[in-house]
């Protein structure tokens, strides 16, 4: 997990200051040239090491070989014109900045096709942030078990629709941009929700789960699903997984595929 926007742009792009094309290929011939020159280097040092050094130098190439693969990808997507994102600074102190920060490197990230697959932590476990951006002024975890109490309850309420809310501005982004013969929500599946249906006495069932895009015509989205009470939410995940065309039998707890989402 990496909370620092700073880090995952430059995981995504490198050290340079921005996604503007040139920035991109000045540090696209940096990183070759140094991973040239390391390359000769440790041919001869392979030579002189001892079985156990030559095991932690094969660790040491499986991370430079990943470095590799990165650049090739950014490679083939260098003549692509990106939105402009300069390098962030660092953590935001408000988390709505924060959290559309992290959401437009989701974006980018996908728009650039350097990954395909990407989470975002949005509340975690025993969190103690407040929301004073709205009002809500007691730490989100003691607030989440609200004990029935009317006034805990509207505040939990208006934490979640925060929440859902800049998720939605994420969801829109994606919809404008346009990918192939669609947009990228249209070649997308976003799946939105948490662990538990009542924190306050930590149900883990009848979980409300969103599922956004429509995974390149996979999905049947605009409707409400109610599935049986017993439904493992890992039947989705299992789902999912096949819709990206990966062959699986089980994930998790699954004890099978959703077969309702397909209905397109």
């Amino acid at each position: 997990m990496e909370s620092n926007p700073r880090a995952v742009f430059e995981h995504l792009f490198g050290a340079t200051d921005s996604t503007e094309r040139e920035a991109r290929l000045r540090r696209l011939r940096g990183d070759r040239s140094l991973l040239d020159s390391v390359a000769e280097e440790l041919a001869g040092l392979r030579r002189s090491l001892g079985r156990g050094d030559r095991s932690k130098l094969a660790g040491y190439l499986d991370s430079v070989r990943d470095i590799e693969r990165r650049i090739q990808i950014a490679e083939t997507q260098s003549d692509r014109e990106l939105p402009a994102v300069a390098q962030p600074a660092g953590i935001p102190a408000k988390f709505e900045d924060y959290a559309a920060l992290m959401f437009d490197l989701m974006a980018v990230a996908f728009q650039a096709d350097l990954t395909r697959v990407s989470t975002f932590l949005i509340g975690r476990e025993k969190n103690v942030r407040t929301y004073p951006e709205i009002g809500i002024a007691d730490p989100h975890h003691p607030t989440s078990h609200h004990q029935n109490v009317p006034a805990k309850l509207e505040r939990l309420s208006k934490i979640n629709t925060f929440h859902v809310e800049l998720l939605g501005r994420f969801l829109e982004k994606l919809r404008s941009t346009s990918d192939g013969d669609g947009s990228l929500l249209d070649h997308s599946m976003m799946v939105y929700g948490a662990g538990m249906s009542n924190s306050n006495a930590h149900v883990p069932a009848n979980l409300p789960i969103l599922l956004a895009g429509g995974g390149a015509g996979e999905i049947r989205g605009g409707r409400h699903v109610r599935l049986p009470a017993d439904t493992p939410l890992a039947n989705l995940h299992l789902t999912l997984i096949d819709k990206m065309g990966i062959a699986a039998e089980r994930f998790g707890d699954s004890t099978s595929g959703l077969n309702v989402l397909s209905e397109v």
